[in-house]
């Protein structure tokens, strides 16, 4: 595809992504658990077992139980193998796995994002030390870089909305972004690849992280609340704009 040819649009419920191994035998160990297949206590089979029963590589099973490791559903015990941890006394916070799988479940969660991020760059305002906002201008630097060496820039992007969230002096936030990372990342690059097909998108985006900066270097809560906001919401636009999301259908006036 060209950067000049449109993206088909992505319609309701559409996939963003192929389902990997990983990800199938992590659900698949996953609900064994859930059911009791697997019970507290329980050792899981080696990473040989599971990938000879599974017709998978090593690799691909170490990846789907560290996975289920960083839900705190199985722990290691050293020189003896890995076991289905106690249920925690704590449900964590977790999403539904389907937004991995649709636009609409995708802008779901972005939409939690632009209330959090406007919040983090509200407080990051009020709050960033001189050394917090010279590392958010380091970060906001190595985007430009990345974006003008022709990289997706995911990476760099999410550093940079991770330095907005250390800068609120607050680490709850760094930590809920961070968990919602793993919901996001698909999503932006979704979202920059349709922004590296237009100049005009990826101007519009230099700017707008640019605003959110300068409000947060100037201390003005309300206008870095707000540059933050925008951000978000163009970045809808762009994609309803660059034909990979359907536009809302216009609303009807009532009688």
């Amino acid at each position: 595809m060209s950067p000049s040819t449109p993206a088909a649009p992505v319609r309701a419920g559409g996939r963003l992504g192929r389902e990997t191994l990983a990800d199938r035998l992590a659900a698949l160990l996953s609900a064994q658990i859930a059911d009791g297949a697997l019970a507290p206590g329980d050792r899981l089979p080696t990473e040989a077992q599971l990938a000879a029963a599974h017709g998978v590589s090593r690799s691909v099973v170490r990846e789907a139980v560290h996975r289920i490791k960083s839900r705190g559903l199985l722990l290691s015990r050293q020189g003896s193998g890995v076991y289905v941890a106690q249920p925690p006394p704590h449900r964590p916070l977790e999403f539904d796995p389907t937004v991995l799988d649709s636009v609409d479940a995708v802008v779901h969660v972005v939409e939690v994002r632009q209330v959090l991020e406007g919040a983090m760059a509200g407080l990051a305002a009020a709050r960033a030390t001189k050394t917090q906002v010279t590392g958010l201008k380091r970060a906001l630097a190595a985007l430009d870089v990345a974006v003008a060496a022709g990289r997706d820039g995911v990476e760099e992007d999410m550093a940079f909305h991770r330095a907005i969230a250390s800068a609120t002096g607050n680490p709850q936030f760094s930590l809920l972004l961070g968990f919602l990372e793993q919901y996001l990342r698909e999503g932006m690059r979704i979202t920059r690849g349709n922004e590296a097909r237009r100049l005009d998108f990826m101007e519009a985006v230099r700017k707008e992280h640019h605003l959110i900066v300068d409000a947060i270097a100037a201390g003005d809560a309300a206008a870095a609340r707000r540059a933050a906001a925008r951000h978000l919401l163009h970045g809808r636009r762009r994609l309803e704009r660059g034909g990979v999301l359907e536009a809302p259908a216009p609303a009807r006036r009532r009688a």
